[in-house]
């Protein structure tokens, strides 16, 4: 940071720490014989300094030159000091050494005001002056920045402490967000986060997601147009997951983790906010699905047994990626009584073959999530997960006769033509399965997918970056 240091020795304290009140009678003595000068950070001026020069301890010896640093010493040390000053003797009663204490700059609770208040703000986005006596919540809300629910106010402060969060510049483009088509900064993303309820540290995932998101493969567009049920499934894997708190275990598809549950949320909310994707203008799902709040969660890898679906999508083993899915509610897979493979997998088969409905074939896709009780059916049989996609391939190859119009008594169907052919429920790659869940209960779930392939959704996986 640009800063202009007189020459000399500039010491800079602060009046909580013990370390800076051990030495203040040697700080004192070379002050008032011209040695140093002693800067506090408990003042403005020498918080200022204190920041442009990027101490994180306190006591900091600072020589300058021709105004610029040369030399600095952190903390107390009798040999070091003499060194930089040019004095001997220094605090003959005092230990040889200590270390110092956190400087004001690097608190957590100052830290990004004080980017504000010297450094002048990165943040860009149009400032929303709120009345004094106008609550700040029921404000956001007012204004149409929520999605129904409480938001959290994206003052300054919050969103640079959330830009914190990515190595990314506040300025760059994520992507271009649909169905407005508005250029979206990190920045941008970042308000939303904070919005959002979302932490620093999940900020590169709800990059990732977004970026996914505004593919044409993924077609957002498409999907917040549709009248069907669906929305943005964000499924995890890496270890950002165990990095950033996320549940993939008991609960995972539901309420109760702060990761899980905002991160879907930020991403919703950039598509509403940035995007103009809102309910009832170009969102126009019939019924919606709770799960457009927020559907977001993260494999668990560890307890699978199988490869990670980032892997299975060609990632490397222990690469961070986000796989985004357009999925509908979560329905339920029960069988209690399956001990062997191919049991289990004909239930599977039975339900899977019900998504969207039992007669329409390559429609639509679906995540199956296989939960830890019936992993084990699969693992104790040596089953890979390829092995688990042929026999389901196999058992929701479809006769066209049970598909075709009027058949079974429903109207709904395929054309008569195909009734001598068979079909298969789901397009090549359009089933997914990932493994996720509580260690009780031997029960999995469905996650139906839109309107399959080119002309709908297909998922799309992507690396988190930092």
């Amino acid at each position: 940071m640009d800063v202009d240091l007189p020459d000399g020795v500039t010491a800079i304290v602060n009046d909580h720490c013990p370390t800076c009140a051990l030495v203040a009678p040697v700080l004192d003595a070379l002050a008032a014989t011209g040695h140093l000068a002693v800067v506090r950070e408990d003042d403005d001026a020498g918080l200022e300094l204190a920041w442009r020069l990027g101490v994180d301890t306190v006591p900091t010896l600072v020589r300058g030159q021709g105004g610029a640093e040369v030399e600095r010493i952190v903390g107390w040390h009798r040999g070091q000091w003499e060194s930089l000053i040019g004095v001997t003797g220094l605090g003959a009663d005092l230990p040889d050494q200590r270390p110092g204490c956190g400087s004001y700059v690097v608190d957590p609770g100052r830290a990004s005001q004080l980017a504000v208040r010297f450094g002048g703000s990165v943040i860009r986005s149009r400032r929303i002056e709120v009345a004094e006596l106008e609550d700040e919540i029921e404000a956001a809300y007012d204004r149409g920045w929520s999605d129904g629910l409480p938001v959290v106010p994206p003052t300054e402060i919050r969103v640079m402490r959330m830009l914190d969060g990515t190595t990314r510049a506040p300025d760059e483009i994520v992507a271009v967000i649909p169905p407005d088509l508005v250029e979206c900064t990190v920045e941008k993303v970042a308000v939303n986060a904070v919005l959002a309820g979302c932490r620093p540290e999940y900020l590169p995932v709800v990059l990732t997601a977004v970026e996914a998101a505004c593919t044409d493969e993924f077609n957002a567009h498409g999907l917040l147009a549709t009248t069907y049920f669906s929305g943005p499934v964000v499924m995890v894997n890496g270890p950002v997951r165990q990095a950033i708190g996320m549940n993939s275990g008991v609960n995972a598809l539901g309420q109760g983790n702060r990761a899980n549950a905002t991160i879907g949320r930020a991403l919703q909310l950039v598509i509403r906010n940035v995007g103009g994707g809102r309910p009832g203008e170009v969102d126009r799902a019939t019924l919606g699905n709770p799960g457009k709040y927020t559907f977001c969660f993260a494999e668990d890898e560890e307890g699978s047994p199988w490869e990670a679906l980032s892997v299975e999508r060609g990632l490397p083993p222990g690469q961070s990626a986000v796989t985004l899915f357009a999925g509908e509610g979560v329905r339920g897979v029960v069988d209690q009584l399956s001990r062997d493979p191919e049991s289990l997998a004909r239930s599977f088969a039975a339900c899977l073959r019900t998504v969207a409905h039992p007669k329409l074939p390559m429609a639509f896709d679906a995540v199956l999530v296989v939960s830890p009780e019936h992993g084990r059916v699969f693992r104790e049989a040596g089953w890979s997960k390829a092995r688990l996609r042929e026999e389901l391939d196999s058992l929701l190859l479809l006769d066209g006769a049970e598909l075709i119009k009027g058949a079974g008594g429903m109207t709904e169907g395929i054309p008569e033509g195909l009734a001598g052919v068979q079909l298969p429920k789901f397009r090549p790659g359009g089933l997914l399965i990932v493994h996720a869940g509580g260690g009780a209960g031997l029960f999995s779930a469905i996650i139906g997918g839109w309107a399959s392939g080119a002309v709908g959704s297909q998922p799309v996986t992507r690396e988190v970056g930092t």
